[in-house]
C-alpha cells in the first residue's frame, strides 16, 4: 500500500514538473512581416520611455516623422554638463529629474549643440531630418517625478532644431501626475501611481498621433477592435547581455494591416510598466490600438524588465544614462549604436518585410 503510494506520489510529481517545463518551454512565435510603410513611422514613450522615445527620435531621425514625449526630457539629458559616465546616473536622477532650480536642469540648447556634433561624427542621423517633423509634448503641473522645467527643455532642444511653431504641441497646464493620460482609470488625475495611467478625461494616445499625422478618423470601441494584440520573440533582436530587455514584446495589427501597407507607431512604456509589472494595461488600455484601428497603424510595444543584478536596472527603465552599454566607459545609449534602439529598429524593419505565404 505504502509503495502503491509513492509510486502515485512520483507520478504526480513527474507529471507537475513535466507539465511547469512544457509550460516554459513554450516560445512565442516569430514576429511576421506585414509590407510596413516605414516611411511614416512616429514613437512616443513616458517617463523612461519618453527619455527613449528623445533619444530614439533624434538618433534615427531619418527613419521617423515625429514624437510624443509625456513627461521626458530632452536627447542626451545627462550629458548637459558631466561627460564622464561615471556620473551619468547622478545626472539622470537630479537634472534630469526634479532639478533643485531651473539653473541646475538639463540644457535644450547646449544639448542640441552637443547633438550636431555627434551628427557630424556620424553616430546619429543628419539633424536637417527634424525641421519638419511634428513633436507632441506633456507635462503634467503636479508631476513631481519629471518637472516641467525638464520637460520644458524638450523644446528649447526642438526649437534649436529648427522645428517651427506649429509642429510643436505642448500640453502642460493640465493637473496631472506622472502618467500617460485617458479618459477613464482608476487612478485620479493628479495622482502618481501604479500603473501611472491617470484619469484626465482625455486620451492622450489620441492627441499624440492626431498632431503627428493630422486629422484622423475616430476611434474604434475597445470591444471592437479589428485585429488583435500579437505576442512575439523580443529575444531575436536583441545584440547585446546588458539590455534588460524582455523575451517577449507586443504588436497590434488591424484587420486592414493584413492586406494593405501600414503606418507603424512605436509606443514605448516607462518605469514599471512593463508587461512583467502590469501585465497587459499598457498595450491594452492606453488607447493606442483603438486609433491605430481606423487609421491603418501598426502599434509595436516594445519591453524591458526590471534587472537586480547585471544590468543594474530594478525599476524596469528604458536606458537614458548608460546600463545598456557593453564598456561602461564608453556608453553608447544615445547613439544609433544602442543595443535597445538597434532592437527596436531590427523590429521595425522585420514588420516592413513581406507577409508570410
Amino acid at each position: 500500500m505504502i509503495k502503491a503510494g509513492l509510486k502515485l506520489l512520483a507520478v504526480l510529481i513527474f507529471s507537475i514538473f513535466s507539465f511547469n517545463w512544457a509550460v516554459l518551454a513554450e516560445e512565442a512565435p516569430k514576429l511576421s512581416g506585414y509590407q510596413a510603410d516605414l516611411s511614416q513611422t512616429s514613437v512616443s514613450g513616458l517617463s523612461s520611455g519618453a527619455f527613449m522615445t528623445a533619444q530614439f527620435h533624434v538618433a534615427y531621425s531619418d527613419r521617423l516623422v515625429g514624437a510624443g514625449i509625456i513627461a521626458g526630457g530632452p536627447f542626451y539629458c545627462v550629458g548637459s554638463y558631466e561627460t564622464d559616465p561615471e556620473q551619468f546616473f547622478e545626472q539622470a536622477t537630479s537634472t534630469c529629474m526634479n532639478p533643485l532650480t531651473e539653473s541646475v536642469g538639463p540644457d535644450g540648447k547646449r544639448l542640441f549643440k552637443k547633438a550636431q556634433e555627434l551628427a557630424s561624427a556620424n553616430k546619429i542621423a543628419d539633424l536637417n531630418n527634424l525641421k519638419d517633423d511634428r513633436v507632441y509634448l506633456f507635462s503634467g503641473s503636479s508631476d513631481r517625478v519629471v518637472t516641467t522645467v525638464v520637460v520644458d527643455k524638450v523644446e528649447d532642444f526642438y526649437q534649436a532644431a529648427g522645428l517651427p511653431s506649429e509642429n510643436i504641441k505642448y500640453d502642460k497646464n493640465i493637473n496631472a501626475g506622472h502618467a500617460i493620460i485617458v479618459e477613464e482609470s482608476r487612478v485620479s488625475c493628479s495622482d502618481t501611481k501604479s500603473p501611472f495611467i491617470n484619469d484626465c478625461d482625455f486620451m492622450q494616445s489620441h492627441r499624440i498621433l492626431g498632431h503627428i499625422y493630422g486629422k484622423l478618423n475616430p476611434p474604434v470601441d475597445s470591444n471592437r477592435l479589428s485585429g488583435k494584440i500579437i505576442r512575439f520573440d523580443q529575444n531575436e533582436f536583441i545584440d547585446g547581455k546588458k539590455t534588460s530587455m524582455s523575451r517577449e514584446a507586443y504588436v497590434y495589427v488591424p484587420e486592414a494591416c493584413k492586406k494593405e501597407s501600414c503606418k507603424v507607431h512605436v509606443a514605448i512604456h516607462g518605469c514599471k510598466q512593463g508587461a512583467t509589472e502590469i501585465d497587459d494595461t499598457y498595450y491594452t488600455k492606453t488607447g493606442y490600438n483603438e486609433i491605430a484601428d481606423t487609421n491603418r497603424i501598426i502599434v509595436l510595444y516594445p519591453q524591458v524588465e526590471p534587472s537586480a543584478s547585471i544590468p543594474y536596472n530594478p525599476q524596469g527603465c528604458w536606458d537614458f544614462w548608460g546600463y545598456s552599454s557593453a564598456d561602461p566607459d564608453n556608453p553608447v545609449f544615445y547613439t544609433r549604436e544602442s543595443p535597445q534602439m538597434r532592437a527596436i529598429v531590427a523590429m521595425l524593419e522585420r514588420l516592413a518585410e513581406p507577409r508570410p505565404q
